[in-house]
């Protein structure tokens, strides 16, 4: 009896406290736009709030510029989605500039001569970093 009451008073208070917060990336966020686990969802509705910018300017050039189908009214979803792509694009290809960085930054602190050497195009070979960022960029983006 008594290890009946007792399992019944925890469960009095576990079960409430397992609803009191909502677990991890589950919640609301504090403040609208600012939660660290959705970048993602705020590009959407960025995209989103941009697409109804443009419908509302002139709705019939925003359909036949978006639209797809027969009747043309899945233009916003299509804008949206056209918008978050090339957000994501625009990202990517700031992460590849930034690894490239990286990558030159390390090959030229393990020998600046060299470094200087193979990738300098002017006279004083100051230039190198630019360049192996740029080439390195390119060769990531064209993968």
């Amino acid at each position: 009896m008594k290890r009946l009451l007792i399992l019944a008073m925890l469960a009095a208070f576990v079960v409430p406290a397992a609803f009191a917060a909502p677990p991890a990336d589950k919640g609301k966020p504090d403040s609208p736009g600012k939660s660290a686990s959705a970048p993602g969802q705020s590009a959407e509705q960025n995209a989103a709030k941009a697409c109804k910018a443009e419908r509302t300017k002139d709705p019939a050039a925003f359909a036949s510029r978006y639209g797809t189908n027969a009747n043309k009214r899945n233009a916003f979803g299509k804008c949206v989605s056209g918008k978050v792509k090339s957000a994501q694009q625009a990202d990517q290809q700031a992460e590849a500039q930034e690894n490239a960085a990286k990558k030159c930054k390390a090959e030229r602190a393990k020998d600046p001569a060299a470094f200087a050497t193979n990738y300098g195009t002017n006279a004083n070979k100051k230039n190198a970093f630019g360049k192996c960022v740029s080439k390195l960029a390119k060769e990531q983006g064209d993968d």
